[in-house]
């Protein structure tokens, strides 16, 4: 028979024992099995030419080390000097800075969260983090707009209204009129786009099917909203990249469960309005589906 107090004791331990990042999120059983968490979280400098000549580093590890630097294999050989994790045996919801989980956000359904001072974003589900990634925002002549949006139409493939020469991939607007929205497209490292929200592409692959669109009830009018997106805080344009700071504070731009709520609470009852009227529509859509034909 196994001594369940002795279990629970060393289970209490190894949890209070794991790196400050994120501490009090981790409690959640289902957070703790879903993720890998580093033994330390801590970084360096290096070059990165240099790096990429050890043979020992794995598909995953390269992702990581270009999600912390916010840009992509191309760009990241273009790149002298880059940040890396001392230990990268984690998974990546470690090296960004958004909280494995938000209590405010129980209750939402799905939303989404781009954050212009650390150049990331976290998708949540009922409150839990989902997915994360980089991402390049506006530049600081075309800065994204912040403030709540949602997701409306969504393409495979489509062409910048910026310039007609660009294709963007996996596109999802989140501002109609203004053409903006994320797509895939190249990520040089800081806030480089007319406006958009680029990402990586296996990320905006995710976020293409993870999103719902818009329904409209006719060419002018939203009748069902998709998914909450909010975008947030400023980026300093001024200074040099805010993660290479994370080689003396490497928790500097953690967004904590309390700075989630703030930023949330402002939308919260036009986000739980919405997410009412599509679960209403959803389920007159399913009895329609489920309906026999003599009953249509």
């Amino acid at each position: 028979m196994k001594n369940w107090g002795l279990v629970i004791s060393i289970t209490a331990f190894l949890v209070s024992c794991q790196p400050n990042k994120k501490s009090d999120e981790t409690n959640d059983k289902t957070t703790l099995q879903r993720w890998k968490q580093p033994k330390t979280i801590a970084y360096k400098i290096s070059d990165a030419k240099y790096w990429l000549q050890d043979s020992t580093i794995t598909s995953e590890q390269r992702a990581i080390v270009f999600a912390v630097n916010r840009t992509d294999s191309l760009n990241f050989l273009k790149m002298d000097s880059v940040i890396l994790p001392v230990d990268l045996s984690g998974d990546l919801v470690y090296y960004l800075p958004f909280p494995l989980k938000v209590s405010s956000l129980k209750e939402i359904d799905k939303i989404i969260f781009f954050s212009y001072p650390t150049q990331t974003f976290g998708a949540y589900e009922k409150g839990e983090l989902v997915y994360t990634g980089p991402t390049n925002m506006g530049r600081e002549r075309d800065q994204t707009p912040r403030g709540l949006f949602s997701t409306n139409w969504k393409a495979k493939k489509t062409i910048s209204t910026f310039n007609d020469e660009w294709e963007l991939r996996w596109n999802f607007n989140i501002m109609n009129k203004e053409g903006i929205g994320w797509h895939q497209y190249d990520l040089p490292g800081y806030p480089s786009s007319h406006s958009c929200l680029r990402l990586r592409e296996e990320d905006a692959k995710y976020l293409y099917t993870w999103a719902n669109q818009w329904v409209l009830a006719d060419k002018t009018t939203v009748y069902i909203k998709g998914t909450p997106v909010i975008i947030f805080g400023n980026y300093d344009f001024k200074g040099y990249r805010p993660w290479f700071q994370l080689v003396h504070n490497a928790h500097l731009l953690d967004i904590s469960e309390d700075e989630i709520k703030k930023i949330t609470e402002p939308f919260f009852s036009e986000i739980l309005e919405a997410q009412k009227i599509r679960k209403e529509y959803q389920l007159k859509m399913d009895a329609k589906k489920s309906a026999p034909d003599s009953l249509i």
